[in-house]
């Protein structure tokens, strides 16, 4: 599956686990039921996956950690907060840009509907 397909899959499924647990919670929880959720459809997934820094030719272990990452490509950055700031999006471009990657997506939890809580990454 390419970047596109992972995250219109990663979406209902993250409207799933809002719609079962509604706005309010800790992030943490919407990251393990959301992880869950992947994992059960066979899909590769890892939780907080260190992302090193690479400067000239030494890798720094900057304590960077991608909230999910989908089959290697698709970044996952988890909120649960009033609305999403400038400092979440920045959070997102520097996980796209110091891995490599090309789509990531910034989903806030705590709101009404989901839909309104996804803002689409591209790097």
């Amino acid at each position: 599956m390419n970047e596109n397909e992972l995250s219109k899959n990663v979406i209902g499924l993250a409207m799933k686990v809002q719609t079962k647990l509604g706005p309010g919670l800790l992030e943490s929880a919407y990251k393990e039921c959301l992880f869950y959720e992947i994992q059960k459809t066979g899909i590769f997934v890892e939780k907080e996956k260190p992302l090193p820094l690479i400067y000239e030719e030494i890798k720094l272990e900057c304590g960077y950690r991608i909230d999910i990452l989908v089959e290697k490509k698709l970044v996952l950055e988890l909120k649960s907060v009033d609305a999403l700031s400038d400092l979440h999006l920045a959070q997102v471009l520097t996980y796209l840009k110091i891995g490599g990657y090309k789509l990531g997506l910034l989903i806030n939890f705590n709101v009404k509907h989901l839909k309104d809580g996804i803002k689409r990454v591209i790097n």
